[in-house]
């Protein structure tokens, strides 16, 4: 199971109010690529996959692909503000390795 902080929960609803057109929710994959190994995508969807797993946290709803999760099992994901930028934070336990960037991991 993927866990949102609460941060994540509203960054990802404010998404949503300012997409601007019919959004059913977030859709958070796992792709080979990136400098470790495997790369986070994440993206607004107008409507989930008929095999998406689908977790929901305070009416906002995360969709996530049958090859995605396992590889997303146990994560958490924040969102933070920092002088360096702002942006989502992964935090998986599933992850061998990672880069400095926080975006993909091994």
């Amino acid at each position: 199971m993927i866990v949102l902080t609460d941060s994540a929960v509203k960054a990802v609803r404010q998404a949503i109010d300012q997409a601007g057109s019919a959004t059913a929710g977030l859709r958070i994959q796992v792709d080979a690529g990136g400098c470790a190994g495997y790369q986070y995508k994440m993206g607004l969807v107008s409507e989930p996959d008929p095999d998406d797993a689908v977790i929901g946290k305070d009416e906002v709803a995360i969709y996530i692909d049958p090859v995605s999760q396992p590889l997303l099992a146990g994560t958490t994901i924040d969102f933070v503000v920092a002088l360096e930028g702002s942006g989502f934070t992964f935090d998986n336990p599933n992850a061998t390795n990672s880069c400095s960037c926080g975006k993909s991991f091994g």
